[in-house]
């Protein structure tokens, strides 16, 4: 039997290629659909590594710190025991000097002067004692001053003590104290 084909042609071919459009926006909407899942899934995979690695990086900084920090307090105690040290030498390179100091003093008091009191505050000795006369006490800062460890002797008073003789006087000097090697780098300049 022949086929008769009652329907007009046209809108036949209409009707297919609605089908066929169709057909082709629902494939092209799963391959979109699919292809963003896989772009945002990606993304996120991306994301989560990023965190993850900002965590990692966070701790490690956190970590970091704390051994800054320790060394930090490694470097004051250090410093702490490189004064110390500091200290120590230059006390232990001072006691000889002391013992010159001493031994200078002895040597330039005259027959005739006799100290009470002697201190010192840095550099400066001040010095108070009975001398049997001003010539006594004049001859004890010319000595002062020959000293290689002592320079600048500066009779602060002088007032008499007749309970030692006639005339006999007390005084209060200061005197600077100076090793011959810082005369030495003192001439240099």
């Amino acid at each position: 039997m022949a086929r008769i084909n009652l329907l007009p042609w046209r809108e036949a071919y209409r009707q297919e290629k609605k089908k066929e459009f169709f057909g082709i926006i629902v494939i092209v909407g799963i391959v979109c659909a699919v292809a963003a899942y896989l772009w945002v899934s990606s993304v996120q995979t991306a994301i989560a590594d990023q965190t993850a690695r900002n965590r990692l990086l966070t701790a490690e900084i956190a970590e970091l710190d704390k051994k800054v920090d320790q060394i930090k307090v490694l470097r004051e105690r250090r410093e702490q025991l490189l004064a110390r040290m500091r200290v120590i030498q230059d006390l232990e390179g001072t006691r000889p000097v002391i013992v010159r100091y001493f031994d200078d003093m002895v040597r330039a008091i005259p027959d005739g002067v006799f100290l009470n009191r002697m201190t010192r505050e840095g550099r400066v000795i001040r010095l108070e004692g009975i001398a049997e006369s001003n010539n006594r006490v004049s001859n004890f800062m010319r000595n002062l001053d020959q000293s290689d460890w002592f320079t600048s002797p500066n009779l602060s008073s002088v007032t008499s003590a007749p309970a030692y003789g006639e005339q006999a006087n007390s005084f209060i000097m200061s005197v600077r104290t100076s090793a011959p090697a810082d005369q030495d780098s003192e001439e240099g300049n």
